[in-house]
């Protein structure tokens, strides 16, 4: 063994005997805690952002379908004063606007289904950082009467 590989594993050891010396269990457990609770802000800003595309979506399939509505009445208005082509031009535009509506149709489905699938992940979050957020009260109290049992003992 080298002199400078035993230098570092000395080095390693001592400071790993003083990060563990440092080192406070009911802290980390406050740490793990927040760290969890960040967890729920992020989903939860995910299902924000998820329902927010998902009404925007439904609003723009509502304007769709306003047009497709006025469309369709200008084709009809159109062929009562006999004008056939403009009644070809407004049931053109009325088909296009319904094929773009039909396209909306799978990604507002899949918007719902990622919305569904992240409300079920929150309430798996929310019920594994309450079961946490009582065992962690618990370890902190075992803790402190571990530190207070030692202080009596010595």
């Amino acid at each position: 063994m080298s002199l400078f590989q035993r230098a570092h594993e000395i080095l390693q050891a001592k400071a790993n005997k003083a990060l563990d010396a440092a080192e406070q269990p009911d802290e980390m457990l406050d740490l793990s805690y927040e760290q969890m609770l960040d967890q729920i802000t992020k989903v939860r800003r995910g299902l924000v952002d998820i329902a927010a595309s998902r009404k925007q979506l439904e609003l723009q399939e509502q304007q769709l379908q306003h047009t497709v509505a006025h469309l369709q009445d200008q084709a009809k208005a159109a062929l009562g004063q006999g004008n056939e082509a403009l009644a070809r031009e407004a049931l053109s535009r009325k088909a296009a606007a319904q094929q773009q509506i039909d396209g909306l149709e799978p990604q507002h489905q899949q918007l719902t289904e990622e919305e569904q699938k992240l409300e079920q992940t929150l309430a798996a979050l929310l019920q594994r950082v309450n079961e946490f957020r009582t065992k962690k009260e618990t370890l902190k109290a075992q803790y402190t009467a571990a530190q207070a049992e030692s202080s009596v003992n010595e």
